[in-house]
């Protein structure tokens, strides 16, 4: 009987088990939100100057005396007029206050300025009481303000921001009364008018603001137009129904017809004229 072998062969092969990733660290660790913290508020102290300056209104050469003698304001503590002098030494800037060796210095102005130091109060008195102060009512020197000086520039460029962006933004619609009341072409290109409008609004910020308000501007815009349309006619004497040749207001020597005119329609006698210009208008467009 034949005896038969079996052949060893490789053991199977066992399923490898894949590797699993490893977790991510967002896995591990939850997210949470963290809400910045609000920075801390900077701590600011507004210094004040207790140092004066006046300038010159007018400056007249390198060195200026500011004059002194008989110079009188009214007291309204005393209710009396009392003269003004500028004693160092003495307390008090009234020559009826001063000691009979008062000696009176003089008050200069150098390149149009003096400084008064915080220990002069006498020398800031007498500026302050000065009838050729600005604040006065005079014309010589004024008190130089540079916190004032800087809140009006200040307007003063905000102002002319806005002015320049209502050019930039408002519909040329908007912009075309404006530009008939400053005498701008209107039949130009739009970026002609607007760039007209932008010069008169770096020149005239704030007319060319208010003018937008204007009651004036709306009224000369709509007189223009109807002139131009042929509604009514401007001439030297009267303004004139177009058609009828009947005058509507008679023009003084001297003045315009369309300034004449836009008076005359904003009063109560005027307003109907100037609702049968607009209803005409509206037909035209």
């Amino acid at each position: 009987m034949e005896k038969t072998t079996t052949r060893p062969g490789r053991p199977k092969a066992q399923p490898v088990a894949k590797a699993q990733p490893e977790a991510t660290q967002q896995e591990q660790v939850p997210f949470t939100s963290v809400t910045p913290k609000k920075p801390l508020p900077i701590k600011r102290k507004e210094s004040v100057n207790q140092n004066s300056e006046f300038e010159l209104i007018r400056k007249s050469g390198i060195i200026f005396m500011l004059p002194q003698k008989g110079i009188t304001v009214y007291d309204e503590s005393r209710d009396s007029v009392r003269e003004l002098r500028y004693c160092p030494n003495e307390p008090s800037i009234w020559r009826d206050e001063q000691s009979e060796n008062a000696t009176r210095q003089s008050v200069i102005f150098r390149d149009g300025r003096i400084f008064v130091n915080k220990t002069q109060p006498n020398l800031r008195m007498f500026l302050d009481k000065h009838p050729y102060n600005q604040a006065n009512g005079g014309n010589m020197f004024r008190l130089v303000d540079t916190k004032r000086d800087a809140e009006k520039e200040l307007e003063k460029e905000f102002m002319l921001t806005d002015a320049v962006a209502m050019v930039r933004d408002k519909d040329i619609q908007d912009l075309l009364p404006v530009a008939i009341y400053f005498g701008v072409n209107i039949n130009a290109s739009v970026s002609d008018i607007r760039f007209n409008l932008l010069r008169i609004a770096k020149s005239k910020t704030k007319e060319f603001i208010e003018s937008f308000d204007s009651p004036q501007v709306r009224t000369r815009s709509i007189i223009q137009q109807a002139a131009d349309y042929q509604i009514i006619k401007l001439s030297n004497d009267a303004v004139k129904w177009f058609d009828s040749n009947s005058m509507i207001v008679s023009v003084p020597v001297g003045q315009e017809a369309i300034d004449v005119m836009s008076r005359f329609c904003l009063t109560e006698k005027g307003a109907s004229v100037l609702s049968t210009l607009e209803e005409r208008l509206e037909r035209l467009a």
